[in-house]
């Protein structure tokens, strides 16, 4: 009889188990909380309360700051993670390092420096508002926020990519008399394509649910500068909590989607390297 293979942790149904009640715990019983007290309201109710001006104005913000606050992330994240991986200089290692310093900082603390940063007597903003550029207190300073924390997600996702990426598809693209913008553009952005995809995504999914950063830049003003999670706060503070819900509901329904939507890109990125 062949011995079975030892194995450092438990049984699979144990440990099963434990993913299973912590998951339960952490994540679906608060989600099953929201759900439970959502069917409370009816359907006009609920459409009533989500579709409010000011609601709407706040997903117009949400939405379209974090979409371009993600594609700007696509963008340059591709680039930092290009320079990282194929070229070898002094400090790398320490600007390696600082691609994870949004996930490090608090928020509120990333908040506090991007508005100290942006405002009109700010190391930048002093420069910026004379010619027109209101970094601070305006939708600019939402997306500035939300690129800042949504940077990392690109860089990372890119990085395993471009250090399996085949050199010698290159070399070989080289030889055979194609430039390297040919070679970029023919090569290897479309082997790119699906990790920035899958950061994008990535980016764009945590700016729509981001709070503290936002608000001590955004500035906050009703139908200007106001984002969804901040009227989620605000209907709680007003003990409106039916309008509380329906807002977190709708913001429930597109993270359901953009995590689906990662998943299947996950996928497609897998099947594409293999």
């Amino acid at each position: 009889m062949a011995a079975r293979p030892f194995r450092v942790l438990p049984g699979f149904g144990l440990t099963l188990g434990y993913t299973l009640s912590y998951l339960g715990l952490i994540v679906l019983l608060p989600l099953a909380a929201l759900l439970l007290r959502l069917l409370d309201l009816s359907w006009p109710e609920f459409w009533r309360l989500a579709t409010t001006e000011r609601a709407l104005a706040a997903y117009r913000l949400t939405f379209g700051a974090s979409f371009i606050a993600a594609l700007v992330n696509a963008l340059f994240g591709t680039l930092v993670a290009w320079v990282l991986v194929r070229y070898q200089f002094p400090g790398r290692r320490l600007l390696d390092a600082l691609v994870d310093f949004p996930f490090a900082l608090p928020t509120a603390v990333a908040g506090l420096a991007l508005s100290s940063l942006f405002a009109p007597n700010g190391w930048l903003g002093r420069w910026l508002v004379p010619v027109g550029i209101q970094g601070a207190f305006t939708p600019l300073g939402v997306v500035i926020a939300l690129t800042f924390i949504g940077l990392p997600f690109v860089v990372r996702t890119l990085q395993p990519v471009l250090q399996n990426f085949e050199r010698e598809v290159e070399e070989a693209a080289a030889t055979l008399g194609a430039g390297r913008l040919r070679t970029f553009v023919t090569i290897i952005a479309p082997s790119l394509l699906p990790a920035v995809l899958t950061g994008f995504a990535l980016a764009l999914a945590r700016a729509i649910g981001e709070y503290g950063s936002v608000i001590f830049i955004a500035g906050n003003k009703p139908y200007e500068s106001e984002i969804a999670p901040l009227l989620i706060v605000i209907r709680l503070e007003e003990f409106d909590y039916p309008g509380a819900i329906a807002i977190a509901a709708v913001l429930l329904a597109v993270s359901f989607v953009l995590l689906a939507v990662i998943n299947l890109l996950e996928r497609w990125v897998s099947a594409w390297q293999h």
